[in-house]
């Protein structure tokens, strides 16, 4: 019988796939390495076993503790079948960025969650490193696993992923493209095939907001370059042990919106499901496809599955509202159609302030149109507010005639949206759309902002 003790055994042996269509316009034979196929479907299982593994070995940590590590929910995973089945708490500590999916998975398979935010320094008591290490020292008989540094992460790819790679493609692979984060897959892979073959090329892939680009081309840590950024799993506001800058040949940089749009093109055009990275790495393929002869074999590695990002870069609303859709906005009820269909709120002119102050709280919205008998008469928007409560603290019992501004400019369907734009000025927040029906809607600034590409 063929079968496996645990789970862990199953991890590794994953395919090579020939991408077809997303790399079209790359003139050489491209294969993705797709680690989803690992049981916790992602890359990061291999080197959760490995770092367990050794810290056992060497009493960092001891039967029935606490395993702890900040993640952004891969190494998680990979973490927590270990702890499964080896007998072990797991503690994850995660930025505010990651999916929701990553988070309630972590939580279906026993991990304990603590979210920590994302814009912060990593020297920060709050962010997701510096809590890591406070919980790991107030917590008994815990290890602190830090991925980053932990050198047993590149390890694990040196003794595992290196040599599938090298022996799927006979030996025949030329190029070795891969997102970089923790620095471990890079370093691990890059070190086993250059030592195979030092004329194979690493490239890493990295994303705006991350020091990794600058550092390898000047040695220069500019904190300029960071700041914040949406793709998830690679780029890095450190400079991570396992990164051996020594080892890659160069790097290329993807912005948020180009790494979520070639995530999506993967599912469509080759009906592979993957993450967010994948993404980003296919189109710094695309960007580097000068280095690429015909007879070049390019290996990508695809890092995790699709299935964490369904609420984020497979979502459309999420999509949309970040302008990482390429829709075709060219009239006013362009901008509105995603929601065209949803009740205008108003309030009248004789009710009063507080009534106003309520509906925006209620629906989350800044402006608000003035009707009377006869139609617009007026509108007030949260500026207007607070500069009138500034002045009078009983305002919000005052009608809403007293400190309502001018009516919003109204336009007809099929109005240009240059033309709409131009109605937008430092006292007028929003324009209504005449929806022919006896309705109107409104167009706020920031309906506009989102529809720019």
């Amino acid at each position: 019988m063929d079968f496996s003790n645990t789970i862990l055994e199953t991890i590794g042996n994953t395919p090579l796939v020939k991408l077809n269509k997303v790399v079209a316009e790359i003139d050489a034979l491209v294969l993705a390495k797709v680690e989803t196929f690992n049981p916790g479907n992602s890359v990061k299982d291999r080197m959760a076993v490995k770092m367990v593994e050794d810290a056992e070995a060497d009493g960092r940590l001891k039967p029935g503790g606490t395993i702890i590590e900040g993640t952004s929910g891969n190494t998680g995973m990979g973490l927590a079948l270990v702890a499964i089945i080896k007998g072990y708490k797991l503690i994850c500590v995660i930025s505010d960025k990651q999916s929701k999916e990553k988070m309630d998975i972590l939580r279906a398979v026993g991990a304990k969650v603590v979210v920590c935010p994302t814009d912060v320094e990593p020297t920060d008591p709050r962010s997701y490193y510096s809590v890591s290490k406070r919980l790991a020292e107030e917590t008994p008989n815990s290890w602190y696993v830090n991925q980053y540094d932990n050198l047993s992460n590149s390890l694990a790819h040196y003794e595992q992923t290196g040599p599938e790679i090298w022996k799927q493609t006979d030996g025949k692979i030329t190029h070795f493209v891969v997102g970089v984060g923790t620095g471990g897959t890079i370093s691990g892979v890059g070190k086993y095939l250059k030592e195979k073959n030092p004329n194979i090329k690493i490239w890493g892939i990295d994303t705006y907001g991350s020091v990794f680009k600058k550092y390898h081309e000047t040695g220069i840590f500019d904190e300029n370059e960071i700041y914040s950024y949406i793709t998830e799993g690679i780029g890095e506001d450190i400079l991570p042990k396992n990164v051996d800058f020594s080892l890659i040949d160069g790097f290329t940089k993807v912005t948020d919106k180009d790494a979520a749009v070639y995530t999506r093109k993967i599912a469509l055009e080759e009906a592979i499901f993957v993450g967010n990275s994948a993404g980003a790495c296919i189109k710094g393929l695309l960007q580097l496809k000068e280095h690429f002869k015909p007879d070049d074999v390019v290996v990508v590695l695809f890092h995790d599955s699709g299935s964490r990002y369904v609420g984020k870069m497979f979502n459309d609303d999420w999509m949309r509202e970040r302008g990482f859709l390429d829709e075709n906005v060219t009239k006013a009820e362009d901008v509105i159609k995603d929601h065209i269909d949803k009740e205008l709120i108003v309030v009248r002119t004789e009710e009063l302030v507080s009534h106003a102050i309520e509906r925006m709280r209620k629906y989350k919205i800044s402006q608000i149109p003035v009707v009377d008998i006869t139609g617009f008469v007026g509108s007030v928007d949260e500026t207007d507010l607070f500069r009138s409560y500034v002045a009078d603290k009983n305002v919000a019992e005052k009608p809403i005639k007293e400190v309502m501004g001018k009516p919003f400019p109204i336009v007809q369907l099929g109005t240009p949206i240059e033309e709409v734009s131009k109605l937008f000025t430092k006292e007028n927040d929003a324009v209504l759309v005449d929806l022919k029906n006896g309705h109107h809607h409104i167009i706020t600034k920031y309906d506009i902002i989102g529809a720019i590409k």
